[in-house]
């Protein structure tokens, strides 16, 4: 069977080996964030409904599910915001009552939790890898660009309210973008939010491949260091330039060599390579961000987007 709407196993830096659900078109999502490495956001939206068909997407859920692969989660991702889909709780429990030895992960932007249907929507999830980049209504507008009626004081207040009723993990991203939100005022009102949120985790990250804005810079190591150390004693880790995915299990050299073979001919989007291989564009992404980090591929921004190439 060829998947449409699942991708993967992906080299996750954070979750191992991890089977991707898309629930969502390239690219629907609420924000239209500067640093997206999937691409500007093309539907600029906070309508939930059936983007997919919800059978389409059990269908391919239990043939491979079936197989009985070795994975250490399912994860609601994919090229745009998977919480737009408004049938993710019935995914969700299809998964728990046929599948119930997997664990279940969503990232997301928050950007619709302050919805108390969606909360409890996904409640049954083992764990919640949020993001909050902002504070400041100025900043969130210009990091963030979301859609105009999305207010962050909402997203912020029901990151709280789900926290106060998961009996799961919630692991909380802040993107560091140099010149954005790196300042004393704007990382004050971060810590102020996290603190009332109480994630388990706070990872910080920054770029590690081409964004969607061509004059961004990745944040510093030193930079990195000094912002965990400012939001301390909260559960602070730095997960930007973490361990190589050439070490996960799930990593495909071939896949890698497939990459460089077709970029070898000529540029390509990380898009285009999605369509020439017939790999979903997020899994693209992760062994695009390896072979830059090696030095073996670059990149420049062009106006229909990024385009790759090997060096």
């Amino acid at each position: 069977m060829k998947y449409k709407h699942l991708f993967g196993p992906v080299p996750s830096r954070r979750l191992g080996i991890s089977l991707g659900v898309d629930l969502v078109p390239h690219k629907v999502c609420s924000l239209n964030c500067v640093y997206c490495e999937v691409g500007k956001t093309t539907n600029l939206t906070i309508q939930r409904k059936e983007y997919i068909p919800l059978n389409d997407i059990l269908t391919e859920l239990k043939n491979y599910l079936d197989k009985k692969p070795e994975l250490d989660y399912i994860t609601f991702s994919g090229a745009g915001e998977p919480l737009l889909h408004n049938g993710i709780g019935k995914v969700i429990t299809f998964i728990k009552e046929n599948y119930p030895d997997y664990k279940l992960a969503i990232l997301t932007n928050s950007t619709l939790l302050y919805d108390e249907n969606v909360r409890n929507e996904i409640l049954g999830i083992d764990l919640l890898l949020p993001s909050l980049d902002a504070v400041s209504d100025n900043v969130f507008k210009r990091l963030n660009r979301p859609n105009s009626k999305l207010d962050n004081k909402r997203i912020i207040d029901g990151l709280v309210k789900f926290r106060n009723s998961f009996s799961g993990k919630i692991w909380l991203e802040v993107f560091i973008v140099p010149g954005l939100n790196d300042t004393k005022a704007e990382l004050d009102l971060l810590k102020d939010a996290i603190t009332k949120i109480k994630p388990d985790s706070v990872q910080l990250n920054t770029l590690d491949r081409p964004g969607t804005e061509s004059w961004l810079e990745p944040a510093s190591k030193k930079k990195l260091e000094e912002i965990a150390d400012f939001f301390k004693p909260l559960p602070v880790e730095i997960i930007a330039k973490f361990k190589s995915r050439n070490k996960i299990k799930s990593y495909h050299k071939n896949i890698e060599q497939q990459i460089i073979e077709t970029i070898k001919r000529r540029p390509c989007t990380d898009k285009d390579l999605s369509e020439i291989l017939s790999i979903h564009v997020n899994e693209i992404n992760k062994y695009l961000s390896e072979l830059i980090d090696e030095n073996m591929v670059d990149s420049q921004h062009q106006e229909r987007g990024i385009f790759f190439r090997a060096k």
